[in-house]
Parts: C-alpha cells; sequence; structure tokens
C-alpha cells in the first residue's frame, strides 16, 4: 500500500506545458529520497482548470500544485512527501485562506460542477484498466448482459432524457430503438470523436482521460439495438487520445470485455478506430460514416437516416464522446437519476470548454439550466482586466453569440435555439467590451468556408459570397443594402444547403446582425469599429498634450511613421502607419489613442 499518490494531468494542456517532464523529474526525486515504495505517481486526464496546468494533486492531503515546474519537484518531495510540510507558494490560490488550505471542490471554480461525462478524469489512470474498473467500469454492461433486455436497456435510456450532446440534442434513446427496429443481419454502433470547432476539447479530454466509459456505452449499445460492431472515428490530431484508446482496446479485449461471448451470455462486439484527417464535416454523421466507408468525406442526403441505412448501407447508429460517457452512469443510477439533472427538456449535465476572455480557461461539467452569468463569473473566475462582458459564443461555426442581455439564461437546447444560438457540441468562448461582433462572424465564416466540402452549391458558393461581404463591410467599403443582402442570403444558404454545415453556416452571422447590428451598421456608415479591432478602420493618434517626446514609440515603429524631437510631441504620418499598435502598446505616458 501506498501511504501518497501524487496525480499529475496528462491531458493535452498539460502535457504541452511539460508535465511528461515533470512527472520524469518527479519519479526520479521519489526513487533519490528512497519513496518509491511509499509514493506512487499517476499519471491522469484533464482536471479542468487547464490555464493553471501543469497540475499535480497529492492525496491523502488533497493538496492543489498548480504551474508546476520542473525545478519546483525537489522541493515538493523533500518537503511535502518527505517531511509532510504543504509548499504553500505552490498551492492554487484559492484553495488558501486566512483559516488553512480548503478541499478543491469547495473553490469557486469547481462547486457548481456536477461531473458524470467527467467523473474519471483527473481520478484515475486512463491507461490501466483495472482502475477503471475499481470505480465502478464494466459493471453496468455487466448489469445489461444479465438483467436486461434490449429494450429494458433502451427504455432505461428514453427514460432519462438524455439528449445527443453532439450538437442537434437527439433523444438517444429514440434513436437507438429506431436503429432496434429495423431488421438486417448487420448493425453498426459509431462514435464521433471528430471534434472539430475552433476551441472546443470535451470529447478529447473525455477520452484522454477515461477511455473505457465510452468503449462500455458502445457494447451496451451495440447489445441494445443488436450490434456486435463498433467504430470511433477519432480525428489524427489527437495523438493521446489516439494512443489512450489503442490501449484501452487492447486492454478490454484480454478481459473478455470486448471481444466474442462477453461475460459468457453468448453477446460479441468489438471496436476498431478509424483516423480522421481533420475536415470539420466529417462530424456530420453521413460523411463521417462515409469517410469510415474509405471515400471522401461527403454528407450523403436524407432520408434514408442513418437507423435505417447507415455505415455500408447497413443499420447504424452514431453518438458523439460525451453522450456514451453518461450511458453507464445512467445503467447503474437509473433513469430518474439522471432525470433529476438539468431542465424539463434537458436533462442530466453538460460539458463546455471555457475559453476567451475568462480567467479560467478549463473543462466544465454543470447541470443543464446553469445560467451563463454563473459559468462565466463564478465557475469561469469572470473578465480579465475589469473588461465588461459583451457576448459569448456557442456551438462554434454553427452557434451563434448571446449578448449581455441574456446574460442570466438558464443554458439547456430550447432556450439557446431560441435566442437564436445552440448548444453545439459544447465550446463556449467569452468575448469581452473589446471583440468586434462583425469580425467574429468573419472569423466563423472563414473557417466554414475552408471547412465546406463543396458537394452543394449553396454551401459552397454561399458561404464565400457571404465571408466576402464581410470582409467588404470590416474593411469600410459596405453599404447599407449589403447588410440587407447579408440577412437574406444567410437564410438561403440555411435552407438550401444539404448538411448541417451550410444549414448552420450563417448562424453566427445572423446572432450578431440580431443583437450587434448597430456595429454593421458603424461599420458602413460611420466608417468606424467601435471595438477597434477592423485594422482597415483603425487610425492611431499621439496626444500632444500627454506626450514627453521620449521617443520610445518612434524607436519601435517598424515603418518608421512616427516622427517628432526629443522632449517635444510627436506625430504618426498615417499615409505610413501600419496600424500594428506597438507604439500604443509601448507609450508609458498614455500618450497614444486608438480611433
Amino acid at each position: 500500500m501506498y501511504r501518497s499518490h501524487v496525480l499529475i494531468c496528462g491531458g493535452t494542456g498539460c502535457t504541452s506545458s511539460g508535465s511528461g517532464k515533470i512527472a520524469e523529474k518527479l519519479q526520479e526525486e521519489i526513487d533519490k529520497n528512497g519513496l518509491s515504495k511509499e509514493v506512487q505517481v499517476v499519471k491522469t486526464g484533464c482536471f479542468g482548470l487547464c490555464a493553471l496546468g501543469p497540475i499535480m494533486i497529492i492525496y491523502p492531503e488533497g493538496s492543489f500544485y498548480s504551474m508546476v515546474k520542473e525545478e519546483d519537484i525537489p522541493e515538493i518531495v523533500s518537503e511535502h512527501l518527505l517531511k509532510g510540510r504543504v509548499v504553500t507558494r505552490l498551492l492554487y490560490n484559492e484553495t488558501v485562506t486566512e483559516n488553512g488550505i480548503k478541499s478543491l471542490g469547495e473553490t469557486n471554480f469547481y462547486k457548481k460542477q456536477h461531473r458524470v461525462a467527467l467523473r474519471n478524469c483527473g481520478v484515475i489512470n486512463p491507461e490501466n484498466i483495472e482502475e477503471y474498473i475499481g470505480t465502478g467500469g464494466y459493471e453496468a454492461l455487466g448489469k445489461v448482459l444479465t438483467e436486461y433486455t434490449p429494450d429494458d436497456v433502451i427504455k432505461i435510456i428514453t427514460d432519462s432524457g438524455l439528449r445527443g450532446r453532439g450538437g442537434g440534442g437527439f433523444p438517444t434513446g429514440l434513436k437507438w430503438k429506431l436503429a432496434k427496429e429495423n431488421h438486417a443481419d448487420q448493425k453498426y454502433v459509431c462514435c464521433n470523436a471528430d471534434e472539430g470547432d475552433p476551441g472546443a476539447f470535451m470529447d478529447r479530454s473525455v477520452l484522454e482521460g477515461d477511455p473505457h466509459a465510452v468503449l462500455e456505452a458502445m457494447a451496451i449499445a451495440g447489445y441494445a439495438i443488436g450490434a456486435n460492431q463498433g467504430y470511433i472515428y477519432v480525428r489524427a490530431e489527437y495523438p493521446i487520445a489516439v494512443q489512450r484508446l489503442e490501449i484501452a482496446i487492447k486492454q478490454a479485449r484480454e478481459y473478455g470485455l470486448l471481444g466474442n461471448n462477453i461475460f459468457g451470455t453468448g453477446f460479441s462486439f468489438d471496436i476498431g478506430l478509424r483516423l480522421g484527417a481533420g475536415a470539420f464535416v466529417c462530424g456530420e454523421e453521413t460523411a463521417l460514416m462515409t469517410s469510415i466507408e474509405g471515400n471522401r468525406g461527403e454528407p450523403r442526403p436524407r432520408p434514408p437516416f442513418p437507423a435505417q441505412k447507415g455505415l455500408f448501407g447497413k443499420p447504424t447508429i452514431l453518438n458523439n464522446v460525451e453522450t456514451y460517457a453518461n450511458i453507464p452512469q445512467i445503467i447503474l443510477n437509473g433513469a430518474e437519476w439522471f432525470a433529476s439533472m438539468g431542465t424539463e427538456k434537458s436533462k442530466g449535465t453538460k460539458v463546455f470548454a471555457l475559453g476567451g476572455k475568462i480567467h479560467n480557461t478549463g473543462l466544465v461539467e454543470v447541470p443543464m439550466g446553469t445560467t451563463l452569468r454563473e459559468v462565466v463569473e463564478e465557475i469561469g473566475g469572470g473578465i480579465p482586466n475589469g473588461k465588461k462582458f459583451k457576448a459569448a459564443q456557442t456551438g462554434g461555426p454553427s452557434g451563434g453569440c448571446i449578448p449581455a442581455e441574456h446574460f442570466d439564461i438558464p443554458i439547456d437546447y430550447d432556450n439557446l435555439i431560441a435566442i437564436g444560438s445552440m448548444m453545439g457540441s459544447g465550446g463556449l468562448i467569452v468575448m469581452d467590451e473589446d471583440t468586434c461582433m462583425v469580425d467574429i462572424a468573419k472569423f466563423f465564416l472563414e473557417f466554414t468556408v475552408d471547412e465546406s466540402c463543396g458537394k452543394c452549391t449553396p454551401c459552397r458558393i454561399g458561404t464565400k459570397r457571404l465571408y466576402e461581404m464581410l470582409d467588404k463591410i470590416t474593411k469600410g467599403q459596405g453599404t447599407l443594402e449589403d447588410i440587407d443582402k447579408l440577412e437574406e442570403l444567410c437564410y438561403y444558404i440555411k435552407s438550401n444547403s444539404l448538411c448541417g454545415l451550410g444549414q448552420t453556416a450563417p448562424n453566427p452571422v445572423l446572432s450578431t446582425l440580431r443583437y450587434f447590428k448597430d456595429e454593421y451598421i458603424a461599420h458602413v456608415v460611420d466608417k468606424k469599429c467601435p471595438a477597434g479591432v477592423c485594422k482597415s478602420l483603425l487610425s492611431y493618434e499621439i496626444i500632444a498634450d500627454k506626450c514627453k517626446g521620449c521617443t520610445l514609440c518612434a524607436r519601435v515603429c517598424p515603418v518608421g511613421a512616427i516622427s517628432g524631437e526629443v522632449k517635444n510631441p510627436h506625430v504618426i504620418d498615417k499615409s505610413k502607419c501600419i496600424k500594428c499598435g506597438a507604439c500604443m502598446e509601448k507609450c508609458r505616458f498614455g500618450a497614444i489613442v486608438k480611433k
């Protein structure tokens, strides 16, 4: 038995910050101090507080060390692990109080969260199947195969109210029921791990921190619909997730939890990995299946729907990683347990990748119905530098912007759709007063233009025309007529595109037009960008009364656009100025303003 366990985040975020080298250094110091039989180092998945990585938690004390460096390791080992003295200077500051140290669960970031899909992330070693089994792993599969009929399983999932976490929010139980009722000699279970939204990393984190939960859920789904083969479609840009999935599948087969005659029940189910090349359109279910089949990832017309004719022309169900991560817990705890969380039409919890202008960048899981204000101000720690909240983008390129007037909206599927946004897979990007909403719409349109597969004309050409109009407006060349045309084209693309990519691509434009039309008008009529973002509409000026003539601005200007004598006010030649902002950034007297 070990007296101490040191959990080190091994997710992508902390790994990129050097947590792998920290783990190696830690083990080296533990061995050097003769503690190898007393202290165990465990590499886990994401803890959630990505902004503070690399992260380390030492149990049984529960000491949460953040932003750990290699040079800190000898002190942590000699002081904490050897002498029992917590290294206070390295603790996450929110856990340190006047009366001592509080638990991580009492901090603002964690206390309003409820982890279901993320329950094992940051808790277990994802590369050790025995740790997953030790937390109740594969009990749900055993229960299903020995106690329930396929119809029983589908009823439990239906009664739980679980809706697909991949974006559309389709009832999971109904999807499974439709596939079960289709009689065929072969059926398939697919997992969409092709997470492509900018700023989204929810599914990646689940796969990195708890891959067996997805495997177990897919086997349960296979039993429910009568399938013996599953496929996980994961983007190749997720090397840690891919590696841990490969390890998990190998271990599950060795333990008889995948393969033939699972638990001696006669039920057989296996899973294969298929790597995607990073095409955003392959997040659409029919394009994903086309890609698994070995063809170019392009969507197919629906109907027929995948439950009728999906992968290789056979009945298929497709759910995303987060949806599957909920399944074992629903089976073990019951439909009523899951349905007790959330709102009337949106049950359970939702995982969000919280990013943008926010203190606590990271991964959060909250009950449906939690308000946007709670997520941003309490869990997220608010907007840095005293700036005001302006909007939040949910649903990535397929979603919309939620303005400050809806800051107290309870987050669920129906509420977000009602205000012109959508849940999406769970990306939540926070924007402050310095954000130009026209530029944001342009950013997402540029992404969808690049990611369109080109199969249908409304998406291929329509999104390109939308982008060109937005680009024209941000350069101060637009007209009021362009704004009207912009809205008209948005609705045409939504109505006529073949798949979800094109049908939702106009959402960022429509939502910003709905709530921030004044910014569009300012760009067109006043030839000004209110947020001071669009370079073509910017100008920098030096306020003579404030300028001390220190010459620093002239020295940092890359194009020599600033002139003036020492100790005398300087001026900017606007014909030369490239609007890089270097002068304003370096001025110590606030003498340079952006207009």
